[in-house]
């Protein structure tokens, strides 16, 4: 099984999110967050959260960028129960676990998207909303094909 975790290749997310995810922490789209939003909430850091940040599932922080990795069932176990647990918590859910099947068919997307792309592969989202609700399109960072004399420099005496 596969699913994504939090990457950072700098510090931008941490000025750029009200609540930057963490480096590592498991990941999934998030979209749900922004379902009954309208233009007059997209201003700021809530704009930027609503763009492109996917939401890691410990902090319930946003990150730009995930890269796909291998997740054991424990894990994903542990993911579902922390997810379900938000849905409590935030989002007004009757229990833990009326919300599980919700949580679940989170990560069942996110790992759908997931399987089809090796390990370490790294992933962006976009959103966007229409008149039909948030439209989220994802992206994959294509490794570039690089030789290490591309970036070092040989010396000789």
């Amino acid at each position: 099984m596969k699913l994504a975790r939090a990457i950072h290749f700098d510090e931008s997310d941490m000025n750029v999110f009200h609540v930057p995810g963490r480096t590592g922490e498991w990941c999934i789209s998030g979209g749900f967050e922004f379902s009954n939003w309208t233009e007059g909430d997209l201003t700021g850091k809530a704009r930027q959260a609503f763009s492109n940040g996917w939401l890691g599932v410990e902090t319930f922080g946003r990150v730009t960028f995930v890269a796909v990795t291998q997740i054991e069932q424990t894990e994903l176990s542990a993911v579902t129960t922390s997810l379900a647990t938000h849905f409590v918590d935030m989002y007004g859910a009757p229990s833990i676990e009326a919300a599980m099947p919700t949580a679940q068919e989170e990560l069942n997307q996110m790992m759908d998207m997931c399987a089809e792309h090796d390990p370490n592969t790294l992933l962006t989202v976009a959103r966007e909303l229409t008149d039909a609700g948030v439209k989220e399109a994802f992206r994959i960072v294509q490794q570039r094909d690089a030789s290490l004399d591309m970036f070092a420099v040989h010396g000789g005496d």
